[in-house]
């Protein structure tokens, strides 16, 4: 696999374990089926629980079974779930990072006993409602609602776009909290665990994606759901909660878009060695090395980009800018790439035997969600300005 600059030399032995057993498991139970799986629409759910038995739900964080995992290790794992497809790692970042990481981080104890070690071994799936038909890049202006009736919270509203939400029992909701009688722009964002039984919660899955088809996306229509108190989670208010998560999500985008590039960086390659014309293997024309030197570049530039990310989050440097800074630039670079790889496969590569295709119509979805590469554009133009551009 390419390493041009030998970053993985220097990982540990937890961390060649975690890289190993994930591509193992990529090669023998996921890739063979996932072209099928893409042309379906369709996700892989049998493998939901075995996922969990590996570890792959948020094993950067601790207890309740949880491993614990250097932050690098959780990369690389996204990173080797995302080169065979990105609603693998998806489904793995959605459960781990926007599900099991606000428990986990604003939780009460009870609430950590019931949901970390069932999301954590895969017996449950979570799924996280913050975006709403009106409101994407500007998640501050939710129209989500929740009030208090007695030792009870009343919620309507709607949530759209949302990764696992029609085979999910759980999904963490933001809402504004209208309970005091704030005027409605001014109530505080709070998060609630709202099980997906519950009378007036529907979920419905949306149809006809051209991208990102081997996950399951779907809707959150809450009219008039009641949960108890004790579904809110007391440790967060305002929208630091669902931006905190979202932090934690683009991280591992930024690791996950690597794998897919360096997937169809290795296609290519593979692809310009085997495939002869005008008497020999087409990866001798300048042109086509040409391909590949760059792409080898921007995507060793990509990689040393995520490591530098980890060093700064396992020592508690790290900031949401930053993580815009690499997930803008990791998610266009394979975007960029994963095309480039297709043009180098002809007329072969717009079929599901090659990856590259499948990557490229996967990043457009991972270009847009958590975050559009146009927002973490200004998000760093107003961190090096002091100006914000979207207000």
């Amino acid at each position: 696999m390419l390493d041009y600059v030998g970053l993985e030399a220097d990982l540990s032995e937890e961390e060649r374990l975690i890289r190993d057993t994930a591509r193992e498991f990529v090669d023998e139970r996921v890739r063979p089926d996932i072209g099928d799986h893409f042309q379906a629409g369709t996700f892989p759910t049998g493998l939901i629980e075995e996922m969990g038995e590996m570890g792959f739900y948020a094993p950067n964080l601790d207890g309740y079974g949880l491993p614990n995992v250097s932050e690098t290790a959780y990369g690389i794992l996204m990173q080797e779930l995302e080169a065979c497809d990105s609603g693998l790692r998806s489904m793995a970042s959605v459960q781990g990072a926007l599900v099991m990481y606000p428990i986990h981080a604003y939780g009460s104890d009870d609430q950590k006993e019931r949901w970390l070690p069932a999301l954590g071994e895969g017996e449950a799936v979570g799924c996280f409602g913050l975006t709403e038909p009106d409101h994407g890049s500007n998640p501050a202006g939710m129209e989500t609602r929740a009030e208090r009736d007695g030792d009870e919270y009343v919620l309507h509203g709607s949530k759209t776009w949302i990764t696992n939400a029609p085979i999910a029992d759980v999904a963490v909701v933001w809402a504004r909290d209208e309970s005091d009688g704030d005027d409605a722009d001014d109530a505080p964002v709070r998060g609630f665990l709202v099980e997906t039984d519950r009378d007036g919660i529907t979920t419905n899955e949306i149809d006809d994606k051209l991208s990102l088809r081997a996950s399951i996306t779907g809707e959150i229509s809450l009219q008039g759901v009641r949960v108890p108190e004790s579904n809110v989670l007391p440790g967060v208010s305002g929208m630091k909660g669902p931006l905190s998560c979202l932090t934690q999500a683009r991280f591992g985008i930024a690791w996950g878009a690597v794998g897919a590039a360096r997937d169809c960086f290795e296609q290519a390659r593979e692809y310009a060695l085997d495939r002869d014309q005008f008497g020999g293997p087409i990866a001798r024309f300048q042109l086509q090395q040409e391909k590949l030197a760059e792409m080898a570049t921007q995507i060793t530039t990509a990689q040393l980009l995520a490591y530098r990310l980890a060093e700064l989050k396992e020592r508690g440097d790290l900031t949401p800018q930053h993580v815009s800074m690499a997930k803008r630039n990791n998610v266009r670079t394979a975007r960029d790439q994963s095309r480039i790889a297709r043009e180098m496969l002809g007329g072969n590569g717009i079929t599901t035997d090659y990856s590259p295709m499948r990557h490229m119509a996967n990043m457009e979805t991972v270009y847009t969600y958590e975050g559009t590469h146009d927002i973490h554009t200004l998000v760093l133009g107003e961190d090096l300005t002091g100006i914000a551009a979207y207000e």
